[in-house]
């Protein structure tokens, strides 16, 4: 079973929350019950040239956050993130966190919003920090692979995830070729970041900025990737997530099973009785 391009999409770049400067790029903002267990996946690009505060702390609820840093630094004391470092934040039972700018910045991050099954909706609230440095890495045959989540390539990331899903940045020289193994029934789309691939044996074109969608199948065991550096090569973001098969409600920053859910969690967080993420317990923070 090979894996083919079935759709491209050019997502536009569009004025960003934080002001001038920062421009975001809705990559997935679709239907979930196609793209389960991916929710959400901006792309945001910042050139902030002034010390005006900008965003704030904000709550999260009944999903995880996955953030990818490409380039510039991010985060506080605690959870600093440099180029290449990934966050994955689990807000289950309800969160707060802060994204407060209030320098000059430069930086590039992907932020996905991936459903935790619904037995783990609620679950207890956790951050995972894995470095550049410390993501598992292959360099073979023109292809460079990191890792971040998941198992791919003979790679295993020490990541815990409660919706299984693979992430990997890969870097392919130009007219190399990559062949390698997903689960079949794994929902998995790519975003190039810059340059341009031939995805497949039909050898369709996939360029900077674009998202192409993967087919996939009903049974279970594995299905071929194959992957093809363009005339500059290519560097492509992978996600693919096994599908949870379950009904979600979405409303602002909150992910539920049901209306009712969305209303208790704003009546929680009206009532600050969700704590912020600087209080997690040391036992639900992670570092690798």
């Amino acid at each position: 079973m090979k894996r083919k391009l079935i759709s491209i999409e050019s997502p536009a770049a569009e004025p960003g929350f934080l002001g001038k400067g920062h421009t975001a790029r809705a990559v997935l903002n679709g239907n979930f019950a196609q793209s389960d267990p991916f929710i959400l996946l901006m792309d945001d690009m910042l050139d902030k040239q002034d010390g005006e505060p900008a965003g704030g702390p904000h709550p999260h609820a009944g999903f995880e956050t996955v953030s990818l840093l490409l380039e510039g630094t991010m985060g506080d004391s605690r959870h600093m993130l440099k180029d290449g470092d990934l966050q994955l934040m689990t807000a289950g039972s309800g969160i707060v966190h802060s994204e407060t700018i209030d320098t000059k910045k430069k930086m590039r991050l992907l932020q996905l919003w991936i459903s935790l099954p619904k037995k783990d909706r609620w679950t207890t609230p956790r951050v995972q920090d894995l470095s550049f440095e410390r993501a598992p890495f292959l360099d073979e045959n023109g292809t460079k692979i990191r890792l971040y989540s998941g198992s791919f390539a003979g790679l295993t990331s020490p990541v815990k995830n409660y919706a299984n899903f693979i992430l990997a940045d890969i870097h392919l020289d130009a007219g190399s070729t990559l062949l390698k193994e997903l689960p079949a029934s794994y929902n998995a789309f790519l975003y190039v970041i810059d340059g341009s691939l031939k995805v497949g044996e039909e050898n369709k074109l996939l360029k900077e900025s674009q998202t192409g969608w993967l087919n996939t199948f009903s049974t279970q065991g594995t299905s071929e990737l194959i992957l093809n550096g363009g005339e500059k090569g290519a560097r492509v973001i992978l996600y693919a997530g096994e599908p949870t098969g379950d009904q979600i409600v979405s409303y602002g920053p909150f992910i539920g099973d049901t209306q009712e859910d969305i209303r208790r969690l704003y009546k929680d967080y009206r009532e600050n009785k969700m704590k912020h993420i600087s209080s997690v317990s040391n036992e639900q923070i992670f570092s690798f």
